[in-house]
């Protein structure tokens, strides 16, 4: 699985909420799947977006497109710290430790052409 973290300075969450939510057939289209918004606990300006995405080729192409520029800069955003991720091992510490196949996922992480 691929995900795209990104973290924001905002200059008003509301502002740059309405703007990310008014994007979100844009952002499906290209690819994102699922995406959770997190706030720094002592910061609401500062956003988390957590996304999963059908290939980091195509959430850079979406990233880094001129019309994202643009609307990053009518959301208030400054200056955005992106990191493309590939899954390497996942749990659920809520079940029991046998079921987690705790020890799998040892292999080096996948690297994606073009990624």
């Amino acid at each position: 699985m691929q995900f795209v973290l990104i973290i924001h300075d905002v200059a008003d969450y509301d502002a740059w909420k309405a703007v990310f939510d008014d994007a979100a057939s844009l952002r499906r289209d290209a690819g994102e799947l699922s995406y959770q918004v997190l706030c720094d606990d002592t910061d609401p300006n500062r956003v988390v977006h957590f996304s999963q995405w059908r290939s980091l080729a195509e959430a850079r192409n979406f990233f880094e497109s001129e019309r994202l520029v643009e609307i990053r800069a009518h959301a208030g955003v400054e200056s955005p710290a992106f990191l493309y991720l590939n899954q390497r091992a996942s749990g659920d510490l809520r079940r029991s430790p046998t079921s987690l196949g705790v020890g799998a996922g040892r292999k080096q992480c996948a690297v994606e052409p073009g990624g």
